[in-house]
């Protein structure tokens, strides 16, 4: 008899939804049927069952064909290119659990090589405006609740983050908002007509590229300047521009979701930064807060986890050992694939051979480009070796951080196919195998001869004790 599994977490945005019903098989190897998930969560449950899937490590041969290999064969793979490399990248982590991320941070010290993660090509400007101008932010639970002016700017959560507006901001029975959007004013700031700018209360429809310049108009008014706003700005018109505002200040409870139409334009970081100084004017006279319209499912959690291990969210630099740096533009991916500076590229939990430029494929493809993840992608098809994992979220269980930065407990709903593994276990196999392979190599040089010259050698070096003046 089939069984329901109640409270299950989708595995597909930042929303991370954990009110999903789904349905398997009595044996629980089987998901019948997914409810309360949107079309593209419910994908994702599904595809654990497709008959096609790749369930066995497969590596290119000398001559282009792929051939099916074992999980050992994969590690031992993994670690002799890991020890012939100099500079190795691992990057990615758009869909596996915090435990998965950790297992990676040992692998990569352990490599002397770089950890990146999604955030490097979408919402690292805002963590780098976090740094900068502080976060003041909230749960979604309380935006459920309170919120009765939402503000989303650069978003559209209606594609991109399919329940957003139903289950957290929009349309949700809150308790002090039991009328739900009756009692709520949606304001969309975009440059196009989407459909969640449809369903807005107002849209300010901005010049592509002029954020920061409308974030300053809204500014002039709250410092009471008005009077010296032009009639248009960014193409808003001021009429418009003083309308909103005034929502804006008289709202009980606001919060302004931002999405990449502030971290792609020009501007960037900076147009986070003067956005989180509008929501503190705002508090001057109301209660606002802000939040990131995070993309990945679980791409808050890298963030998390290598900022409590380093003290970086992304684009970390290992190569110095435990002494690890960031610095966006010299250390994040794209900059050091355009560089030719990487010799081994693992892609993990992400498509980046599609969402790469292709001037950073085509470099990053000179060198062993090594693939992990459930699903048949261009990344897995252009990669040397491509290694099958299970689904997060759905086969393997683990914590998960959501948009709010708050974590949950995943659990698995059905068992991965026999033999495979989790990132987590994949990873760790990895770094167990190198592990020995230094510890072999340690042993050979010891085991080597000592050179020792007749001859008399003058000493050059800086460490060298200086002569006295007898000589």
């Amino acid at each position: 008899m089939p069984k329901t599994l109640e409270g299950i977490g989708c595995p597909f945005c930042g929303c991370s939804c954990d009110d999903v019903r789904v349905i398997v098989s009595d044996d629980e190897k089987k998901i019948l049927e997914v409810e309360n998930a949107c079309a593209i969560g419910t994908e994702i449950f599904l595809q654990a069952t497709n008959h096609e899937r790749i369930t066995k490590p497969r590596i290119r041969q000398p001559d282009g064909n792929v051939k099916e290999i074992s999980y050992d064969e994969a590690a031992d793979y993994v670690a002799k290119t890991i020890m012939n490399s100099k500079k190795p990248l691992m990057y990615g982590f758009g869909s596996t659990t915090c435990e998965a991320q950790r297992a990676a941070a040992r692998l990569m010290e352990l490599s002397g090589g770089i950890l990146d993660n999604c955030a490097s090509i979408c919402h690292g400007p805002s963590l780098m405006a976090f740094f900068d101008n502080g976060h003041p932010t909230c749960t979604l639970g309380v935006v459920k609740n309170r919120a009765d002016v939402i503000l989303y700017w650069g978003a559209n959560p209606v594609h991109a983050h399919p329940r957003h507006m139903a289950r957290y901001s929009t349309y949700p029975f809150g308790f002090f908002k039991g009328n739900g959007f009756l009692e709520r004013t949606v304001i969309v700031v975009d440059p196009r007509k989407t459909d969640t700018a449809g369903v807005a209360d107002y849209h300010l429809q901005i010049k592509q590229g002029f954020d920061y310049e409308l974030f300053n108009a809204f500014r002039m008014v709250m410092y009471g300047h008005e009077q010296d706003i032009p009639d248009m700005v960014a193409d808003v018109p001021k009429q418009s521009i003083l309308e909103v505002a005034k929502i804006l200040k008289e709202a009980k409870f606001g919060v302004c979701f931002f999405g990449m139409g502030l971290t792609h334009t020009k501007g960037r970081n900076h147009n986070v930064d003067i956005a989180i100084s509008l929501m503190r004017d705002l508090n001057a006279v109301s209660k606002w807060s802000i939040m990131a319209m995070r993309g990945h499912f679980n791409i808050a959690g890298p963030n998390k986890v290598w900022s409590w291990t380093y003290g970086f969210p992304f684009c970390v630099d290992l190569t110095r050992g435990d002494r690890a740096h960031m610095n966006p533009g010299e250390t994040s991916t794209i900059d050091l694939a355009i560089r030719d500076e990487i010799d081994l590229f693992i892609n993990i939990g992400t498509d980046a051979a599609a969402n790469f430029p292709i001037d950073a494929v085509k470099h990053l493809k000179k060198h062993p480009w090594i693939t992990i993840d459930p699903n048949l992608s261009m990344a897995a098809d252009i990669a040397d070796l491509h290694i099958p994992v299970g689904i997060s979220g759905v086969e393997v269980s683990g914590i998960v951080y959501r948009m709010d930065n708050v974590p949950i407990q995943y659990r698995k709903v059905i068992d991965m196919p026999e033999g495979m593994l989790s990132d987590e276990e994949l990873l760790d196999r990895i770094s167990d195998r190198l592990e020995e392979l230094i510890q072999e190599k340690v042993k050979a040089e010891k085991k080597k001869p000592e050179l020792i010259s007749s001859e008399p050698v003058l000493c050059t070096s800086h460490s060298a004790p200086p002569l006295n003046e007898t000589g």
